[in-house]
């Protein structure tokens, strides 16, 4: 099993007494047609030098372009397939999805050609339902959105 752990943010928001959660698409060729079970709450690695929220609160303003300020409501880690884990932090808020800013990467493409292209991190990110959300979210997040239900007050305050 990976020693890597990543740490992000899982923005939310109500629309009318819709809890909806803010996801992004990985940039790059590999996720180019993959929409199912690849998109995830924007984070990033980290080392134990950073603290986790740090990392987190750096991690979504890469990815989006975006500063959160909180609050911060930590969530229980998980471990994705590949052995990573992932710390998150709920925070409510707002982000227009047609204004989101990645940082890029480099990488050969097409494999093995000797051309090194630069794609975003992030290729989109949007708002989505907490059902849709579970339907193209990497499978691990899904007890992050189970979380954030189960934690943030309905509109009506009572929870749920």
């Amino acid at each position: 099993m990976t020693s890597k752990q990543s740490a992000g943010i899982l923005l939310y928001r109500r629309k009318t007494d819709i809890l909806q959660v803010f996801l992004v698409h990985p940039g790059g060729p590999f996720w180019k047609n993959k929409e199912a079970g690849v998109w995830t709450i924007p984070k990033g690695q980290f080392t134990n030098e950073e603290p986790a929220l740090d990392a987190a609160v750096r991690e979504f303003q890469e990815e989006t372009g975006h500063a959160l300020k909180g609050p911060f409501q930590p969530l229980s880690p998980i471990r994705q397939k590949g052995g990573k884990r992932v710390f998150a932090w709920a925070s409510p808020g707002e982000l227009d999805p047609h204004t989101l800013v990645s940082n890029t990467f480099e990488m050969e493409w097409p494999r093995r050609s000797g051309k090194m292209l630069t794609f975003p991190e992030v290729d989109k990110g949007d708002w989505f339902s907490l059902a849709d959300a579970r339907l193209i979210i990497n499978p691990a997040q899904i007890a992050l959105l189970d979380e954030l239900e189960e934690t943030v007050p309905s509109q009506d305050g009572k929870g749920k």
